[in-house]
């Protein structure tokens, strides 16, 4: 139960900091609306599955990111507090085969769920 609410302050902290201090700020400066599909994550998910940047609800897109980001960076902080190891080194490995393949698996499943979407090209 400790572990849950670690996990659900952590989620809660990283979205909130995430979405208005980087994503939200990118996206409301007029001179550099270009900007945002410099991102990576965007500029990732238009190049690997087609997507039709004139398509895409930017705004809609912008709080999918930041619930992915703060739900891989939570849950991969959580699971890495919570190991009973002593060394360091493992846990740091362990957490980046965590969060690499978190971050390969969902957004594969947010790029299929685009494509379904009709947002490609």
């Amino acid at each position: 139960m400790q572990a849950i609410i670690f996990g659900l302050i952590t989620f809660i902290i990283i979205y909130l900091i995430y979405y208005y201090l980087i994503l939200k700020r990118k996206y409301k400066s007029k001179k550099k609306q270009n900007s945002i599909y410099k991102q990576m994550e965007i500029s990732y998910l238009i190049s690997r599955f087609k997507l039709d940047s004139k398509k895409i609800k930017m705004l809609y897109l912008i709080r999918i990111i930041a619930l992915i980001n703060a739900f891989i960076i939570a849950f991969t902080s959580t699971v890495i507090y919570y190991i009973p190891l002593d060394a360091i080194i493992w846990k740091f490995l362990i957490g980046f085969v965590i969060v690499f393949g978190l971050i390969y698996a969902i957004y594969e499943l947010l790029g299929r769920f685009l494509v379904k979407k009709g947002w490609q090209k």
